[in-house]
């Protein structure tokens, strides 16, 4: 047996010896279960199990098998647990899924001879932070008020991050609130309220309690860059990035996953390109793993920024390829029009589903019926929405549903699209109508165009009608029914709608530079747009020639990204 092959050979082995050599064993020669349950007996046949070292060590091993039963079994059968050893049991819960169960223990633990000490408050608060357990964790911070911890910096913290984590404003006022009666903070303390503000959407909160913050880490400067970059504060999170590099803050992966996300929002092919050789010298160079999350992040900012051979490049050099890996590049492609590419990549996917146990989500699917609504695939885009449902066991959202209605009337079939809307198990947004309403534009289809048009007056914010109701007056002057046009304008006025211009950027040099429809603030508006009058000019006459080379193009077939050019 395991224990008999590891156990010194002589019989006269004092007690003292015998206990650091089953210490030795649980550290270092546990690594089954069955291991587990041979020492435990070598331990009960030697009388150490009223020894507490021994029997916490005994606990988190069993906890991290996941063998709860056990665990409750073993502690249950000692009399006066330490307090070590209810911490052990209280973590165990908190972290292995059961959190509610590690706050049920510490109200037990409270009628024991055993005092709690701050890791078994932070155990618990974390607990209970991970379960969303908000009312006990508010009644163990009026534990903590009333003891000697209330000024424990690492408690505190805790109280702290499961405030943030509690939700919304509410919670991060309470989280608020408590880091203002500390009497001193760490860094940790600093980014979980850096981290609360922008889960409640507070950038500008953000940015004050970023500027205030005694001392920065690299989490403090990764938690700023990636939360404006996911609130649309693309330029700011740049900005960021760039202040981050003058302070010679070392950077890491999780960073650059950050930075790249940024990247991809603005197409700063530029940067992306530096990160992605600074990723190679930095780390692949020396042989150090990469995140798959990494990748992905390199696979999405190529992909957006119009490099798609370079996004797939760095897929087939993949090792290991996550879902997102997979999703990344069949919605990389179909945004592109590459719609044979991205079901060829599915298809790929499907192959290996089995051996890497991959399934696709929601968003796969997303990424297949865009790919098959830019091409015009309607047979497949028919097929892929049924499977995800029969094969998948996937519901469609209403973004499935969009892509659906876009993919069928792009295809002229007007009526089955719009019989798809009124099937549908939830009801239909903005996005929906707006692509029924494009088919109804493309073929001319004044009388369900003005269904959809009473929709438009009777459901949606007048914010964001301007839009459709642009669409829905050219698709009447399409049909040269000019009173319906007028009587569209007039609509837009009467509910004071108000169509929001254009928006554009370019890099140049490394600065970006907004452009506005109609808008002449710029010292060199004139130039700018005189220089816009000739690209007009210039593709214009360019229409024939460009027309010319796609009918090549049709003629002659495209280069497939999934097979090897033909020499």
């Amino acid at each position: 047996m395991f224990v008999e092959q590891s156990a010194p050979a002589h019989g006269n082995t004092n007690a003292r010896f015998l206990q650091q050599h089953i210490l030795f064993l649980l550290h270092h020669r546990c690594k089954t279960t069955r291991h587990l349950a041979q020492i435990h007996g070598h331990i009960t046949t030697n009388g150490f199990t009223s020894k507490s070292f021994v029997l916490v060590k005994l606990l988190a091993l069993y906890t991290s098998f996941n063998n709860f039963p056990r665990a409750h079994q073993l502690f249950d059968q000692m009399d006066n647990p330490s307090t070590s050893v209810w911490n052990q049991i209280l973590r165990g819960y908190s972290i292995g899924g059961n959190p509610r169960k590690s706050f049920e223990l510490f109200n037990y633990m409270g009628r024991s001879l055993a005092r709690p000490d701050g890791h078994t408050y932070n155990f618990v608060i974390n607990g209970c932070a991970k379960g969303g357990l908000f009312g006990e964790g508010e009644q163990v911070h009026g534990r903590v008020m009333k003891s000697s911890f209330c000024s424990d910096i690492y408690v505190m913290t805790s109280l702290v991050d499961f405030y943030v984590k509690s939700g919304g404003e509410d919670g991060v006022g309470k989280a608020k609130l408590v880091f203002d009666e500390m009497p001193d903070r760490n860094v940790v303390t600093w980014n979980s309220l850096l981290l609360g503000f922008f889960r409640c959407g507070d950038v500008d909160g953000a940015r004050r309690i970023f500027e205030e913050m005694p001392v920065r880490n690299v989490v403090s400067w990764t938690t700023m860059i990636a939360g404006c970059a996911q609130k649309r504060r693309c330029k700011e999170s740049l900005s960021l990035f760039r202040s981050m590099q003058k302070e010679d803050i070392e950077f890491d992966q999780v960073t650059l996953v950050a930075v790249l996300s940024a990247c991809a929002e603005l197409g700063d092919l530029n940067l992306g390109k530096y990160i992605h050789s600074y990723v190679f010298e930095s780390f692949a160079y020396r042989r150090k793993p990469i995140l798959i999350s990494l990748k992905n992040s390199l696979i999405h900012m190529y992909a957006s920024c119009g490099e798609i051979e370079a996004a797939f490049g760095i897929f087939k050099r993949m090792e290991k390829r996550t879902i997102v890996s997979w999703t990344s590049m069949i919605t990389g492609f179909a945004k592109h029009g590459y719609g044979d590419e991205a079901l060829s990549v599915f298809r790929w996917m499907e192959t290996v589903e089995k051996e890497s146990n991959i399934r696709p989500d929601k968003v796969t699917f997303l990424g297949l019926l865009c790919a098959c609504t830019h091409s015009g695939y309607v047979n497949e885009g028919r097929h892929y929405f049924r499977s995800m449902t029969v094969d998948w066991g996937i519901e469609p959202t209403i973004e499935h549903y969009g892509c659906m209605v876009d993919l069928l009337s792009r295809a002229g079939l007007l009526d089955e699209a719009h019989e798809l809307v009124k099937s549908m198990p939830m009801k239909p947004n903005d996005v929906v109508w707006g692509a029924l309403l494009s088919g109804c534009r493309i073929y001319k289809s004044v009388e369900l165009a003005s269904d959809v048009a009473h929709w438009l007056t009777e459901e949606l914010e007048p914010q964001r009608a301007a839009d459709y109701f642009v669409l829905l007056s050219n698709v009447y002057a399409a049909a040269k029914k000019w009173e319906d046009v007028v009587a569209v304008r007039r609509k837009m006025l009467d509910i004071k709608t108000k169509k929001p211009p254009g928006l554009s950027w370019i890099q140049i040099e490394g600065s970006i530079y907004e452009f506005m429809a109609g808008d002449r603030s710029h010292e060199n508006a004139r130039m700018i747009y005189d220089v816009l009058d000739e690209i007009t000019k210039e593709a214009r006459c360019q229409r024939q020639d460009k027309n010319d080379k796609a009918s090549h193009f049709t003629r002659f077939g495209r280069r497939s990204f999934l097979r090897p050019r033909v020499s």
